[in-house]
């Protein structure tokens, strides 16, 4: 199973889909910007945009399905209505209000089209909406903390994130998340936003509850660089640090961060082990140097700690 959201989990999926054919997915469904962030407004769907970037990730190789994989990401130019959402969203809007508001199985039907090599699960029932308690950059702001709400408006205010909360806080969980964790062998968090992506699922008590009693080995991939607006400055020990007071009993067994990236690696060392983790050090990003994990590479550092080939 691979958690997140966006960019870092469809990296995630890219690396896992080498390693195993049995993959789920379980997605964030806080995204409130863009195409989704129209959509959830306007209609009572899930912002459907993460979704999609998972599910074409998982896509199949053929020649026709990889069009429809293409056809989904498409956005829309123009300047009415419909521009800047990919078809993607829409088609998957389109099936949840064919099927009662049924995501799940809209995801099923969608994943059947283009070939995905597994599957894709909303990370809660309802939307979410974030709330976040960022530092403020003012020098002269007495109270050095504001409160602010939404994803979009989490990631671009200026300042260090300081802790994050759900609205509810207590969302439903579909039930087929539920059973994939208890069957999973192993469970990948990021990488990712890491407030907004990555440490959300670790909010919802009934997912946390149901990762604190599986079998499967936990694996945290650490991601290259610090996120403007969210972890400006983190170091990767403090990513470790940050995401270890949100486990709530979830128990870690490793950890992964790119060789290059780490500049102190004996505290990143200690931050792991402290998690009770086991750390891997591995060349996982991009050999251009570019800040994204290399699926290729990634797969190798994932297959080495969960012992497969």
């Amino acid at each position: 199973m691979a958690f997140g959201g966006g960019h870092g989990l469809a990296a995630a999926l890219a690396a896992w889909a080498r390693i195993t054919p049995e993959l789920t997915a379980v997605v964030t469904v806080a995204d409130d910007g863009g195409s989704s962030g129209r959509i959830r407004r306007e209609m009572p769907v899930l912002p459907p945009g993460d979704l999609r970037m998972a599910l074409t990730a998982l896509a199949g190789q053929d020649a026709r399905t990889r069009l429809v994989a293409d056809l989904l990401q498409h956005r829309l130019g123009g300047s009415g209505a419909l521009a800047g959402h990919p078809v993607g969203n829409l088609v998957l809007t389109g099936l949840v209000e064919m099927h009662g508001g049924d995501t799940v199985r809209a995801l099923d039907e969608l994943g059947g089209m283009i070939g995905a090599r597994g599957r894709v699960l909303p990370m809660a029932d309802v939307p979410l909406d974030l709330v976040a308690r960022v530092e403020s950059t003012d020098p002269d702001d007495p109270a050095r903390t504001r409160r602010i709400r939404g994803q979009v408006a989490i990631a671009t205010t200026p300042g260090r994130v300081r802790d994050i909360a759900l609205s509810p806080a207590d969302p439903p969980v579909n039930p087929a998340v539920l059973e994939a964790i208890a069957a999973a062998d192993v469970v990948s968090l990021g990488p990712g936003s890491w407030y907004t992506s990555v440490l959300p699922h670790l909010l919802v008590p009934q997912l946390r509850a149901a990762l604190a009693v599986a079998r499967a080995k936990v694996v945290v991939v650490l991601n290259l660089e610090p996120q403007p607006g969210e972890t400006d400055g983190f170091s990767p020990e403090e990513h470790l640090s940050v995401l270890q007071a949100h486990l709530g009993g979830v128990a870690l067994h490793s950890v992964i961060a790119d060789a290059d990236s780490v500049v102190d690696r004996r505290g990143l060392l200690d931050a792991a082990r402290t998690c009770g983790a086991e750390l891997l050090l591995a060349p996982v990003a991009e050999p251009d140097g570019a800040p994204r994990h290399d699926p290729e590479r990634l797969s190798a550092a994932l297959a080495s700690v969960v012992g497969r080939r």
